[in-house]
C-alpha cells in the first residue's frame, strides 16, 4: 500500500469517526436545530447579502406563524369598566361632598366619588358649578344610572336619548346613555343649550325639565336650587344636615310645544 493510499484511508476512517460522532450527538431535533442556526449564521455572516434576504425571510417565517391573539386577551379588566374612585384619593373638598351625597342617598361612596370629581373636571370646561351639575343628578335620578322615566328620559342626568341621540353618536351610540360619565357630559351639554336659550339658570332648569313654555315647572326649578344650594354648604365646609332621601314618587312632566326644534328635555318631577 502507498502512502497516498495509506492517507486516504486513514482520512476515510477520521471522517467515518467524526460522522458517526456528529449523528450521536444531533439525534436530537433540538441539537440539529441548533448546528443549522450556527451553520447558517456563519454563512450569512460571510455574505453581507444572503444575511439580508435570511433576515427578510426569517421575519416572514415568524409573521406567518404568529398565533393571532385570543379574543379573551383583549377583554378590558372589571376593575377598568368599574366607575369607582377611592373617596381618600379625592381632593379634600370633593372627598367631603362624595361622602355627604353616599349617606344622603344611600349608594357606595366609591361610584360617587367618580362621579364627583367628574362634575368638578367638566365644570372647569362648561363654567357650570360642580355643585349644580350634582344637583341636578340629584333630584332627576338619585344617583341611578339605570333610571328611566315614562317619557323616555334615560340615566343619571335623564336626557330623552330619543332626542339628544345625536350628543351620544361619539360615545358609540344611544346605549352610552346608560354610561355614567358619558350621561353626565351629555346631560350638561343639555343644560347649557337651556340656559342659553332661557338666559338664566333658573330658566335654563325650566328648559331642561321641559316646563319652558309653561305656567309652572311644578317645584322642579326650586327643588335643584335648594339641593345646590346644600351641596354648596358641604363644599364650602359648612356641615349641612343630612337626611337620607326617600323613593321619589316619579310624575310626568307635559311635553312643551317644541316649535322649530325645541331643545327641551321631558325629564320627570319628583314630588316627595
Amino acid at each position: 500500500m502507498t502512502a497516498c493510499q495509506s492517507m486516504l484511508c486513514g482520512l476515510r476512517t477520521f471522517g467515518s469517526d467524526i460522522a458517526r460522532g456528529l449523528f450521536e450527538i444531533t439525534h436530537s431535533g433540538f441539537a440539529m436545530l441548533g448546528l443549522a442556526v450556527v451553520f447558517a449564521s456563519l454563512t450569512l455572516t460571510m455574505h453581507p447579502q444572503a444575511r439580508e434576504q435570511g433576515e427578510l425571510h426569517l421575519m416572514e417565517w415568524l409573521q406567518a406563524r404568529q398565533i393571532a391573539p385570543s379574543p379573551a386577551d383583549s377583554l378590558v379588566e372589571p376593575i377598568d369598566r368599574a366607575t369607582a374612585t377611592d373617596p381618600s384619593e379625592l381632593p379634600k373638598q370633593q372627598a367631603k361632598v362624595a361622602y355627604w351625597l353616599s349617606k344622603k342617598y344611600r349608594v357606595a361612596p366609591e361610584p360617587i366619588s367618580a362621579l364627583v370629581a367628574e362634575a368638578y373636571l367638566i365644570s372647569v370646561r362648561s363654567k357650570l358649578d360642580p355643585a349644580l351639575i350634582l344637583a341636578i343628578m340629584a333630584v332627576e335620578s338619585g344617583f341611578n344610572p339605570f333610571a328611566q322615566s315614562p317619557v323616555g328620559a334615560q340615566g343619571l342626568m335623564q336626557v330623552m336619548t330619543k332626542i339628544h341621540g345625536d350628543k351620544y353618536e361619539a360615545a358609540g351610540g344611544n346605549l352610552a346613555a346608560f354610561d355614567p360619565v358619558t350621561n353626565l357630559r351629555v346631560g350638561v351639554k343639555v343644560l347649557l343649550e337651556c340656559i342659553a336659550r332661557a338666559g338664566s339658570v333658573e330658566g335654563g332648569l325650566r328648559y331642561y325639565v321641559g316646563a319652558g313654555n309653561l305656567e309652572s315647572d311644578g317645584g322642579y326649578a326650586a327643588k335643584v336650587m335648594a339641593e345646590y344650594a346644600r351641596i354648596r354648604e358641604v363644599a364650602t365646609g359648612r356641615p349641612a344636615v343630612v337626611v337620607p332621601s326617600e323613593p321619589a314618587r316619579l310624575i310626568p312632566a307635559v311635553a312643551p310645544d317644541e316649535q322649530a326644534g325645541s331643545l327641551e328635555k321631558v325629564a320627570m318631577l319628583f314630588k316627595r
